[in-house]
């Protein structure tokens, strides 16, 4: 391997830790809040909003690049419940029911408190989403002690609710429904799974249905992020027995960092750009909606998760993760109340340009991180001394 395949090779390993991919994460977002805020803020909103083909620079980066995030996020997700630890039927019953419940309390908060607020028949979705990203770099950078049941059931609670808030984007936020795209993406998913099943592997063609797959997608008016959902569930996770990976782990290890370490940051990048003053902390919290999003986070999210967990495990329908109990959930419960990503996403579709409640979704994400980050470090030396 030559010198600049072996540095590309590491640097790609490097973005593939998630302490790194938090890590970036955060730096993209402090970068925003600082480049908003400063005398060159005509030059960061003139950036965002600059046209490149169909879309501004900050649609592509929202539309697009979220696509890819939600590809490798999907199929991590598949791979896990086919051949991972959620292909026990009460092992991946337990997060589905968490996330269920993390998405319900945290709109039911949001709705009440904002009642009678304009925009608030669509901004009550704006605290459903945990981002995965960044949840899964706290708990890997506080949470070493801790089994690994506990990522993997954090990870799959954060994908089955930013799945329901696609969900819901989809059904609030499709203005124009076009039937003849819908049916192209229809037939792009039937031609990709076809091809996964008769073990086709050249990207000359997966790549051109991918690309025609999201625009079709998004000139159906569904939110494009969408396509990157459907794809990865249609991807193939079994290997074969001459294959020494199957296509889902190739891919996810090829895009993990391009996803990481560039997809997610430049979302941040442009989304998380907002007024910070003292005026707009006013606004914040005279603000119902804004209330209603971070008491919905910080809040709702612990009590939807580990309600909804406890009362599964209660009526013997699920299991605790292994070597895990209902203290652990609390913990990682508490990062579902980062919601970052989705929840910026869901603000300025529901809300417009949505300044304060944004701001209300970044101040409730660092809550709950530091919230989760302190749990987590006390979990995690209980299981030291226990282990001890």
């Amino acid at each position: 391997m030559s010198r600049k395949k072996a540095v590309v090779a590491e640097f790609a390993r490097y973005l593939r830790t998630e302490t790194v991919g938090g890590t970036v994460l955060l730096g993209a977002t402090a970068i925003a809040l600082l480049w908003a805020n400063s005398p060159l803020s005509p030059a960061y909103f003139g950036l965002r909003d600059l046209q490149a083909g169909p879309l501004s620079i900050g649609d592509w980066a929202k539309d697009g690049l979220l696509a890819v995030f939600f590809f490798v996020a999907g199929l991590e997700l598949k791979r896990e419940l086919v051949v991972g630890e959620l292909s026990q039927l009460k092992a991946a019953i337990l997060p589905v029911v968490a996330a269920i419940g993390g998405m319900i309390v945290p709109a039911l908060i949001a709705l009440t408190i904002g009642w009678g607020q304009p925009g608030i028949e669509k901004a009550w979705a704006i605290p459903v989403a945990t981002d995965i990203a960044f949840a899964l770099g706290v708990l890997a950078i506080t949470a070493s002690g801790l089994p690994s049941s506990l990522r993997v059931f954090l990870l799959s609670l954060a994908v089955v609710d930013d799945l329901g808030a696609i969900v819901v984007i989809a059904i609030l936020f499709t203005a124009k429904f076009n039937l003849l795209a819908a049916g192209a993406v229809v037939l792009l998913l039937a031609l990709y799974a076809f091809l996964q099943h008769k073990r086709i592997t050249s990207p000359f063609l997966y790549v051109p249905i991918a690309l025609a797959t999201w625009w079709f997608m998004h000139e159906s008016g569904i939110h494009a992020t969408i396509a990157g959902v459907a794809l990865a569930l249609l991807t193939r996770v079994k290997r074969d027995p001459y294959e020494q990976e199957a296509p889902a782990v190739r891919l996810e290890h090829l895009l993990q960092p391009w996803s990481a370490g560039v997809a997610v940051p430049v979302f941040a990048l442009f989304a998380a750009g907002i007024p910070v003053g003292a005026e707009a902390f006013g606004k914040l919290f005279a603000d119902k909606i804004a209330i209603g999003v971070m008491v919905g986070l910080v809040v709702g999210k612990v009590i939807g998760i580990v309600g909804a967990s406890a009362l599964a495990v209660a009526v013997k329908a699920a299991v605790w993760p292994a070597g895990a109990g209902p203290r652990d959930i609390v913990a990682v419960a508490t990062l579902g109340g980062v919601g970052f990503t989705v929840s910026l996403l869901i603000a300025e579709l529901s809300l417009g340009e949505a300044e304060t409640a944004k701001a209300a979704v970044l101040l409730a994400s660092m809550i709950a991180s530091l919230l989760a980050a302190v749990l987590l470090i006390r979990r995690s030396r209980a299981h030291g001394t226990m282990s001890g």
